[in-house]
C-alpha cells in the first residue's frame, strides 16, 4: 500500500510541484507527507540521533519550499529532494563537529548491541538488527547503502550526487553488502565466510 502511494506521488510530482510554485500549501503537504520518511531514513543514518533528524527533517522541507521555483521540470524529483537533505545534514554535521564524536560513541555501542543480541535470543527483532547493522557501516558505504536500497537511485544517480565514479559506488555497496553479511549472519544463524 505505501509503494503504491509514493508511485501514485511520484506521477503527480511535476503537477504537485507546479502547484506549490503558485502558493499552493495543500500541494506542498502532499509532497512532505510522501517524502518524509525517506528524508528522515537519510538524516537519520547520518546523525544517528532521531530528534536531530527529526529537525533536519523540517529544515529540508523549509530548504524546498525556498528553492522550489529553481526545480527543473523533468529532472527527478527525488534526487534533487535528497541532495537538499544530504545537504542539510552534512552542515548539520560541519557545525556540530564535537556531537559527531558523540555519536560515534552511540556507534560503538549498537555494534556491542548488535553483537551481543545473538547471546539473548529473546530480544530477537529482525527490523531493530538491520537497522543498526546498517549503522555500523562505515559513513561512506552507509550513505551509499541507502541511497541505493532506501532512496530507490541507481548507481549512475548516486556517482553523480555524491560526484564520485560509479565504477567507487559499485565498490562501495559491494563492500556495504559484504559487510552486513558478515554483521548479520551470527544473528541470522548462520556463518560467513
Amino acid at each position: 500500500m505505501e509503494q503504491e502511494n509514493v508511485n501514485c506521488l511520484e506521477t503527480q510530482i511535476e503537477l504537485l510541484v507546479d502547484l506549490v510554485k503558485k502558493g499552493d500549501k495543500e500541494a506542498f503537504m502532499r509532497i512532505v507527507s510522501g517524502y518524509q520518511q525517506k528524508v528522515f531514513v537519510l538524516a537519520y543514518s547520518m546523525v544517528r540521533d532521531r530528534e536531530d533528524a527529526l529537525d533536519l527533517v523540517q529544515e529540508t522541507f523549509m530548504k524546498l519550499y525556498e528553492k522550489i521555483q529553481s526545480y527543473r521540470s523533468g529532472n527527478n524529483f527525488q534526487a534533487w529532494l535528497m541532495q537538499i537533505a544530504r545537504n542539510q545534514t552534512i552542515d548539520f554535521l560541519r557545525k556540530n563537529k564535537s556531537r559527531k564524536q558523540n555519536s560515534h560513541d552511540g556507534l560503538e555501542m549498537a555494534r556491542t548491541e548488535l553483537s551481543s543480541n545473538q547471546d539473548n535470543p529473546d530480544r530477537f527483532n529482525p527490523k531493530e538488527m538491520i537497522h543498526k547493522a546498517v549503522l555500523a557501516l562505515p559513513e561512506k558505504q552507509r550513505l551509499v547503502f541507502i541511497m541505493h536500497h532506501f532512496d530507490d537511485l541507481k548507481y549512475q544517480e548516486i556517482a553523480r550526487q555524491l560526484q564520485i565514479a560509479e565504477g567507487t559506488v559499485k565498490s562501495l555497496h559491494f563492500k556495504a553488502v559484504q559487510k552486513l553479511r558478515k554483521l548479520l549472519a551470527p544473528q541470522l544463524g548462520g556463518s560467513y565466510e
